[in-house]
């Protein structure tokens, strides 16, 4: 719970397992570059991240730290799609039906979800590579929005969020910002929700009618170990946070009220959620710690539940 007493706290909400990585497809003995990098070294059997439904209502994930991407079908059971040298951290689905990756070692890489084959997309822009991308999302015209973390944080406050136009133009909409992460826009796209992971809070970027970002601001402040990670938002407009390392994914209205409480059932690293596109009360949450993925039901958070009087 953020640390004020502005409003009420949250209604608890227990998330069940819907799905848990087999054991055939589980690294408990094995380590990675990204492991050893991020985490010292602990073992994890796959960390899973980026949950993103395709058109067939096929629940797709990654494993960050071992290169990999899943397809999880209505039943819960785990298709490995495509295993690769990458270190793929987000997802999002494109408007004509393409499955795009924010890769932190590649950069951004387009998956074809049929044969598993993944290619590069947008690697050096400017004969650059990136410090690292985390997470990426698209606006109604087709424009990508990323962000690009690496090792940014309080310490280093370089990071970025990206914008590539549907005609091929990129653009550096935010800079100094201490680990952006997971990003959203508002259902109106006037605006950008960026999770800064190191700085435990969210910021909102409106954009101005050039589309350009002004006045950026600290639309929610958060505590506690860890940080927000990934965001989703609900059908009002309502903002869902995976906070990793406190088990739980925070969900505000659009006024930025604290409504609900989700809390895993498995392990603390709730790294990132998604709404089911056919049942938007239904929230689809990755869980790093048990290589699970966990659902909760969710009602609407509306408005507010506090009266205006």
């Amino acid at each position: 719970m953020p640390s004020h007493s502005l409003f009420p706290a949250p209604q608890n909400i227990e998330a069940e397992v819907f799905a848990r990585l087999p054991e055939a497809l589980r690294h408990t003995d094995k380590s990675s570059d990204w492991l050893n990098a991020q985490l010292r070294g602990q073992s994890l059997p796959g960390l899973l991240e980026g949950p993103t439904f395709d058109r067939q209502g096929n629940l797709f994930v990654v494993d960050v730290a071992f290169g990999r991407i899943f397809r999880i079908d209505r039943n819960g059971v785990f298709h490995l799609v495509c295993e690769y040298d990458g270190e793929p951290n987000g997802l999002a689905l494109h408007r004509d039906g393409r499955m795009f990756v924010a890769d932190h070692k590649n950069g951004i890489m387009l998956l074809d979800t049929d044969s598993g084959k993944i290619e590069p997309f947008l690697d050096r822009p400017r004969l650059e590579r990136f410090k690292g991308v985390n997470d990426l999302t698209f606006s109604k015209t087709g424009d990508l929005y990323f962000t690009d973390q690496g090792q940014t944080g309080l310490h280093d406050p370089t990071g970025a969020v990206y914008r590539l136009t549907s005609e091929g133009q990129l653009d550096k909409l935010l800079s100094n910002i201490p680990s952006p992460n997971g990003l959203v826009l508002s259902r109106d796209e006037t605006a950008l929700f960026v999770a800064v992971t190191r700085a435990n809070g969210i910021w909102r970027a409106p954009f101005m009618l050039d589309d350009t970002p002004s006045k950026v601001g600290l639309f929610l402040q958060l505590s506690g170990l860890g940080g927000p990670d990934g965001l989703a938002l609900d059908q009002d407009g309502g903002l869902a946070i995976a906070h990793i390392d406190l088990g739980t994914v925070w969900i505000f209205n659009a006024l930025g009220e604290p409504q609900y409480r989700v809390r895993s059932s498995a392990g603390m690293k709730t790294t990132n959620v998604a709404y089911d596109p056919t049942d938007p009360t239904m929230m689809y949450i990755t869980e790093a710690e048990s290589g699970s993925v966990l659902r909760a039901r969710v009602p609407t958070p509306g408005a507010s539940l506090y009266s205006h009087s």
